[in-house]
């Protein structure tokens, strides 16, 4: 499978690194060609991977991961290209992190979010929000965690929620692990989740954690 990883930042490298570990073609995109980040990180990837502008690589993908900020995901986007991401599953990782006043805020928050936002700017992509609940870390080995915790997937597609389980599982989530919480709309739950997961992080003084959820049967 040919990705396109969007974002040259932790998350970006991480899910592009394994992703070629695991024999898939991968094009690290950022807003120039020659971005010496993403340049050094294709080098030290090997053979699979490759740097390119935001459009570039999303045309050399068949399946497109947004892997930067949620403040700037509809911007990247859009240098990446409508054409380019029709009729393509569309990963959307990111959350709607604001600082403001040395203040975190989310936005949008509630009453939208990202996810929503980037479907409806790229109604012929097939937009899945999955990932932004764990540290990128544990989006490709979720081993490092114990338990039987677990990933959401949110979006209208069924048959792209089916591919993204796909490659979920290559990284080491079971499917009966991986909940699908419904339409794109449910990505404002998963996001909101993004403030606990920053007090949770500073009280462990890590970030190898997750949510693990029982129910009665």
């Amino acid at each position: 499978m040919r990705y396109a990883v969007l974002g040259t930042g932790e998350v970006g490298r991480t899910l592009g690194g394994r992703l070629v570990e695991l024999g898939h073609e991968v094009t690290l995109g950022s807003r120039t060609k020659d971005n010496p980040v993403a340049v050094e990180w294709a080098r030290e990837a090997g053979d699979r991977a490759a740097a390119g502008s935001f459009s570039e690589a999303a045309a050399a993908g068949e399946v497109v991961v947004n892997a930067v900020g949620g403040q700037v995901a509809l911007a990247a986007l859009e240098a990446a290209g409508a054409r380019n991401l029709e009729g393509k599953v569309l990963i959307d990782v990111s959350n709607p992190l604001v600082f403001e006043d040395g203040q975190l805020h989310l936005s949008p928050v509630e009453s939208d979010s990202v996810g929503e936002q980037i479907q409806r700017a790229f109604p012929l992509a097939r937009v899945v929000k999955t990932l932004n609940t764990v540290n990128c870390r544990v989006m490709v080995d979720p081993g490092r965690v114990p338990g039987e915790h677990v990933l959401f997937v949110c979006g209208a597609d069924a048959s792209a929620k089916e591919q993204v389980t796909a490659m979920l599982g290559e990284f080491g989530w079971p499917a009966e692990r991986v909940l699908d919480l419904g339409g794109i709309r449910e990505s404002r739950a998963v996001e909101m989740w993004l403030p606990l997961w920053l007090d949770l992080s500073r009280t462990f003084g890590h970030a190898d954690f997750n949510l693990e959820l029982r129910r009665a049967r």
